[in-house]
């Protein structure tokens, strides 16, 4: 059983990208997107879920990440697999 990830991101936005490339190296193939620049309610729904303002924001199941520099430096303290394996 793996986690559900969801991501908060727009389409110009590299550390989406970056944080999406991660995701996918570590064998995640299916990733919620909620595109802020398409969808500008789902910025205030994300601020208040997180409390932050920039992109991307992740979610590793209930797990609020953060955004991609959250993300690697859980992925380099070997955090990053056993919470996307719901270990």
């Amino acid at each position: 059983m793996t986690n559900p990830v969801l991501m908060y991101g727009t389409a110009v936005c590299p550390y989406c990208v970056m944080a999406e490339r991660l995701l996918k190296s570590k064998g995640v193939d299916a990733i919620e997107k909620i595109r802020i620049d398409l969808e500008p309610g789902q910025r205030e729904a994300m601020m208040e879920r997180t409390g932050r303002r920039t992109v991307p924001q992740i979610y590793i199941g209930e797990t609020h990440v953060g955004g991609f520099d959250d993300l690697s430096a859980l992925d380099k303290a070997g955090k990053l697999l056993p919470l996307l394996q719901g270990s």
